[in-house]
């Protein structure tokens, strides 16, 4: 060795070995980032001190009030799609003994702290189903996590709020079935189908899905006598546990939905219903496309893929069972809501799909790093075309219905995230829908050869996911909140807890349903223009100098207070 290599070598030798970069340990920062999940979802909903999303909120409150022993009142629902899981799991915020406001935020700090749930969920899929890296599976479990369509719920009393997370753990249940099949993992499964179908109508489609799966295994020798069991008895002990829990309300919760028939059949087995349906549910998917920025459209597209050829089986069948879920789900949904008499058709109604938002999202963000680069070109050109496509088609049926003289119909809830990408609050914009989408595919997949350039755009997407949501609660919750929380509140009234309370129908909708919320010790009839004669307190609308002014004096009651420019009073029986 010459005498100026082993001088190198000792200079080597005697350089300071930098100290190795510590990593914050995987366990703290998933708690953390779940408590800021937390805290986020409570901040977005701290204008709504009552329930804005009527009547779902209400259905659900009410029935939670009376599973605690509470007064009843009403629900929309009816016979046939009535759940009780979600309202069990708000029931014991009403033991309190609380006055409503707390209750309400008890509630929605309850959905908050299980719908942030999605962080570790998403790295869990990420990491075992998806084969990402720690800090890939952890950028990509953020996006799941903060996009509008699961999150948004959590500020609001509704069974969205937990069905997101919910369906991420079945997913993860069934991909560990297939990885290894036995009886405890298709316990687990059961045992989370059976939840989903306890919470909400749509755990049916989640049901058969898993029904199909583990016969598939049982056909295939891959999962014995016990295992079928054991994935068969939790589900059949969610659905008797929701019997029991009708049973056990009886007639306390009053059902205003319309009863089941045949109508759902017959839309379905007319050409106008049928494709009417189908179009809906084409809606949905694209919107699902459009929200996740052209990444639910890879994750689907590739999907699609994978069940045509072999290799990879748990993962190849988990994104298969998905897929039937998502389809079931958007065609199931638009076949019950065409089934609705006199129901005008929805230009789109994505609540029921939003749950899968999450779920393809993180599927996408592994496709940009599970593909090669030719692969990924040809999966996002058929993204691209799906997208343009579906904009177009879109925008044609929206203008073959005005011009036939019946608009669809497009409400706040229809697809508050939509609407805050496309500035679309006053009417559905497809055309710039698809433009978002597409943009978002070639934004993604241009960055997808490095990795940094990767973990960038989905930084920058996770700020757009905050700032839709931060849209959607500054235009759509707060206004609501403001229009439907009464001013002043019940207990400043001076009404008390003895007194029987009802409420006319003349008071607009959002404030009859809030002022008969924070009466909590009995139930609130409604009338219309007579007072029930039991009645010692009433809230009516107060409309001074127009026809429709209800008078107290005439039935001899004294007006308490109230504010006329929402056209509301109480008042109580002399």
């Amino acid at each position: 060795m010459s005498v100026e290599a082993e001088a190198i070598r000792v200079a080597d030798a005697n350089r300071p070995v930098p100290p190795a970069r510590r990593e914050w340990p995987l366990p703290l920062l998933l708690v953390l980032g779940w408590l800021l999940g937390v805290a986020w979802r409570v901040w977005l909903a701290r204008h709504a001190s009552m329930p804005f999303a009527h009547t779902d909120e209400d259905s659900y409150l009410n029935t939670a009030r009376a599973l605690a022993g509470g007064p009843g009142g009403f629900s929309s629902e009816n016979e046939t799609l009535r759940r009780i899981g979600y309202p069990l799991l708000i029931a014991p915020a009403f033991l309190l003994d609380r006055d409503f406001a707390d209750t309400y935020l008890i509630v929605r700090v309850v959905n908050a702290a299980l719908n942030a749930t999605l962080l570790p969920l998403a790295y869990l899929l990420g990491r075992q189903l998806l084969g990402l890296g720690r800090g890939p599976a952890l950028a990509a479990a953020t996006l799941a996590a903060t996009v509008p369509a699961a999150a948004f719920h959590a500020a609001a009393a509704m069974t969205d709020a937990v069905l997101a997370p919910l369906l991420l753990a079945w997913l993860l249940a069934v991909h560990r079935l297939l990885d290894r099949p036995g009886a405890a993992a298709a316990a687990l499964g059961g045992t989370l189908a059976g939840a989903c179908h306890l919470v909400h109508s749509r755990g049916v489609v989640v049901v058969a899905a898993y029904a199909g799966l583990v016969l598939a295994l049982v056909v295939r020798r891959r999962l014995g006598s016990a295992g079928l069991l054991a994935a068969v008895l939790p589900v059949l002990a969610a659905a008797f546990a929701n019997e029991a829990g009708v049973r056990l309300l009886g007639d306390t919760v009053q059902l205003l939905g319309s009863p089941a028939d045949g109508n759902a059949l017959r839309a379905l087995t007319s050409g106008s219903g049928l494709a009417q349906v189908l179009a809906s549910a084409g809606t949905q998917l694209w919107y699902l496309t459009v929200v996740t920025f052209g990444l639910a459209g890879l994750g689907g597209a590739d999907a699609l893929r994978r069940l045509c050829r072999t290799g990879d089986e748990p993962g190849r069948w988990t994104t298969g069972v998905a897929l039937a879920v998502t389809v079931g789900v958007a065609v199931g949904a638009e076949a019950v809501l065409a089934g609705v008499p006199d129901r005008v058709p929805d230009a789109i109604y994505a609540r029921y799909v939003q749950m899968l938002a999450p779920f393809w999202l993180l599927v996408g963000v592994g496709v940009l790093s599970g593909l090669a680069y030719r692969s990924l070109l040809r999966t996002a050109a058929v993204t691209v075309a799906l997208l343009t496509a579906g904009g177009a088609l879109i925008h044609v049926r929206l203008a073959h219905a005005v011009s036939s003289g019946v608009a669809l119909r497009y409400g706040d809830f229809s697809a508050p995230d939509l609407a805050a990408l496309t500035d679309g609050q006053q009417g559905m914009r497809p055309l710039v829908g698809a433009a978002i989408g597409v943009a978002g595919v070639l934004l993604v997949v241009g960055a997808a050869r490095s990795r940094h350039t990767r973990a960038a755009v989905l930084a920058v997407l996770v700020l757009a996911n905050v700032a839709t949501t931060q849209v959607i609660a500054e235009r759509l919750i707060r206004p609501m909140a403001e229009v439907g929380t009464p001013v002043p509140a019940v207990a400043d009234l001076g009404i008390r807890p003895v007194e029987r309370v009802a409420v006319s129908t003349g008071v607009p909708y959002q404030l009859r349903f809030n002022l008969g919320h924070q009466v909590t010790w009995t139930e609130v009839p409604w009338f219309a223009d007579r007072p029930p004669a039991a009645a010692d307190v009433v809230f009516a609308r107060w409309a001074p100098g127009e026809p429709d002014d209800w008078d107290g004096a005439r039935h001899r009651f004294v007006r308490l207070g109230g504010d006329p420019e929402r056209r509301w009073a109480a008042w109580r029986r002399q």
